[in-house]
């Protein structure tokens, strides 16, 4: 009789694409209560990081970031992105204190993001959020510094000149000849 070998010694890289997708299967985000909390927080598993999105209806950086969990939970399959509105997650959670973004890995907190100060507004990216959660380990950005935020020129605005005033071009330069 000839024996065979492993199917892992005749096919090495099977078990590196099985285990790769094994790992990258959330690519969504998804809504928990606090019934699925335990199961999908505390017991997500090894080696997973969780985001979870605490958030309520009418609040718009809530819907934003919601907005940009989504986008960025299809970027990075292999963490588990979840949002709950926060009063059915945890029990008189005040308003004042959304949105909250929580950071888990294996079940254990590593970093909390509470309050609208903590997200800079309404002003938030995507790219800025993925770069809030790369610092946290949670995702593995390929961004290689923060995204900039666009900065006004305070002396010319205050002058009223052109410049500072809207009458820039989408490349922030402006063209003096702008008479619309």
């Amino acid at each position: 009789m000839i024996r065979r070998p492993p199917r892992s010694t005749l096919f090495p890289y099977t078990t590196l694409f099985r285990s790769a997708r094994m790992k990258s299967n959330y690519g969504e985000l998804l809504e928990i209560t606090a019934e699925g909390y335990v199961r999908e927080v505390n017991n997500a598993g090894e080696g997973v990081w969780v985001i979870l999105h605490l958030y309520q209806q009418g609040i718009p950086l809530c819907a934003l970031i919601n907005q940009h969990l989504s986008t960025l939970a299809s970027k990075f399959p292999q963490t588990k992105f979840l949002r709950s509105i926060s009063t059915l997650c945890i029990k008189n959670y005040p308003d004042k204190n959304l949105p909250t973004i929580f950071v888990y890995f294996e079940g254990n907190m590593k970093k909390q993001f509470v309050g609208p100060h903590e997200f800079g507004g309404t002003k938030l990216t995507a790219d800025g959020l993925e770069w809030m959660l790369s610092k946290t380990g949670a995702v593995k950005t390929d961004l290689e510094c923060p995204p900039k935020k666009a900065v006004r020129d305070a002396l010319f605005s205050s002058l009223g000149t052109a410049y500072g005033n809207g009458n820039e071009d989408s490349d922030g330069s402006v063209d003096e000849n702008d008479w619309d």
